[in-house]
């Protein structure tokens, strides 16, 4: 293990993509405690010393962004609206046929689709900046809370200020997404994941701190084994995949043989992903945002169904929250996977190119077998993401964490899946050129 890593030190052209990553990595993070212009970093810092969380999807972006976001940082959106254009581009693919022709071109159909999702990641990057900064203004980031700095997070709150803030916090998300396509192009791995996995591995030393302050060694060395059990069982089961063997007949064109070999279709478990997740929290956010809205500002009784809203869907620690997350969950597995793979087309290409699965007719029983398999392995793939989204919840009810806790959710799906990606580039670029890759 360690003569292979020594080994990629010595290789000049590896030692150079790793070190320009890890460049551009740490200029990132650098970055995020940058403050935007007219935030009132000191009293930032002190409802950050308080611990004033925040529930729901923004939480969630908190964590996509390592904090960043809490911070109204430069790059406080983080990765968020790239990752939000890229869910809503492969959507659309769906609604609207030009979309899916673009999917079907080949290269310049993707660079189309990839120009696309730039510009509505600088869209969405202004109308999220524009949202949080009306949120900084109204004193509501960090819940409702009657802390004075909390209320007071900007030095100046004019027009002209506040439209600074949204073009330096769209102008981060734009070089961020730079950064990003830098490190794909000249680094190890995909350069947005990687940001993802950064940001997110920054978040962890300060998550287990806090539980080691608030419960003790005992606890903190409890979190931390099952901390170790649960990475242990996702990295297992994102490494399961279902392998359908295809068959490809030989063809003869002129004077040469093509085809005649075997090759597979590797269905994996958990085919789609952090994105259920993402999904269930975005929509759980949607009735949250709703009671607020309508909970009266002059101190009256609210409506019966605010009050029911705030007493269930307001925290992670409530089982009809956790029922609903967890089902959520579920349907978004199966609506997701069905968006991404399709297979009519995959037994279309396949008796296209004269391949088959063994015992099975091509075309449409095929398609039939596929969808088959596809279903059935979806579903425990959909309860597999679901349990691993409630360790967060779960943790929030017993040992009082928040729900950035490090060892659950879309945290390790993240950490687990960019890590394992990242190593296995790394082996195969070690075995282009010495034959001995990083793992045995």
């Amino acid at each position: 293990m360690f003569s292979a890593i020594a080994r990629i030190f010595r290789t000049p052209d590896l030692r150079r993509k790793i070190g320009f990553t890890l460049a551009i990595i740490a200029i990132y993070r650098l970055g995020s405690h940058v403050p935007a212009p007219f935030v009132n970093f000191p009293n930032v810092e002190e409802c950050l010393r308080i611990n004033a969380g925040t529930e729901g999807l923004l939480s969630l972006v908190n964590l996509f962004s390592g904090g960043a976001l809490l911070q109204l940082s430069i790059f406080a959106l983080g990765v968020m609206p790239y990752i939000t254009a890229t869910i809503i581009t492969q959507l659309l693919r769906v609604v609207i046929p030009h979309f899916e022709a673009l999917h079907k071109e080949g290269q310049a159909g993707q660079a189309r689709l990839t120009q696309y999702t730039r510009y509505l990641t600088i869209a969405l990057a202004l109308l999220q900046s524009t949202t949080l900064v009306t949120v900084a203004r109204s004193g509501q980031l960090f819940g409702a809370t009657d802390i004075a700095a909390c209320q007071q997070l900007l030095t100046n709150d004019v027009w002209w200020a506040q439209l600074l803030i949204i073009i330096t916090m769209t102008a981060g998300t734009g070089l961020i997404m730079w950064f990003a396509e830098l490190v794909t192009e000249r680094g190890i791995g995909n350069g947005m994941s990687l940001l993802i996995f950064t940001s997110i591995a920054a978040t962890f030393p300060a998550a287990m701190w806090a539980i080691f302050e608030a419960n003790g060694f005992e606890t903190f060395l409890l979190v931390l084994a099952v901390g170790i059990v649960v990475t242990g069982l996702v990295v297992f089961v994102e490494q399961s995949q279902r392998r359908i063997p295809v068959q490809y007949a030989k063809r003869m064109v002129g004077r040469r043989t093509y085809g005649g070999t075997n090759t597979y279709i590797p269905i994996k478990v958990n085919m789609a992903g952090v994105i259920p997740i993402i999904f269930a929290s975005s929509l759980l956010y949607i009735p949250m945002l709703i009671a607020q809205f309508n909970t009266p500002q002059d101190g009256s009784e609210p409506a019966a169904w605010v009050v029911w809203i705030s007493q269930n869907f307001t925290t992670g620690d409530q089982p009809l929250y956790m029922a609903a997350y967890f089902l959520l969950i579920i349907g978004f597995t199966y609506f997701y996977v069905a968006i991404t793979f399709n297979p009519v087309e995959v037994a279309d290409n396949m008796k296209k190119y004269g391949g088959f699965i063994p015992g099975i007719r091509a075309g449409r029983p095929t398609a039939d077998y596929l969808d088959f398999v596809l279903t059935r392995i979806t579903f425990p793939g959909s309860i597999y993401l679901g349990l691993i989204a409630l360790i967060p919840l779960i943790a929030l009810a017993t040992v009082g964490a928040n729900q950035n806790f490090p060892f659950g959710g879309a945290s390790i799906l993240i950490i687990v899946g960019v890590g394992l990606e990242t190593v296995k580039q790394i082996d195969a670029q070690l075995q282009q050129r010495h034959y001995e890759g990083l793992l045995r």
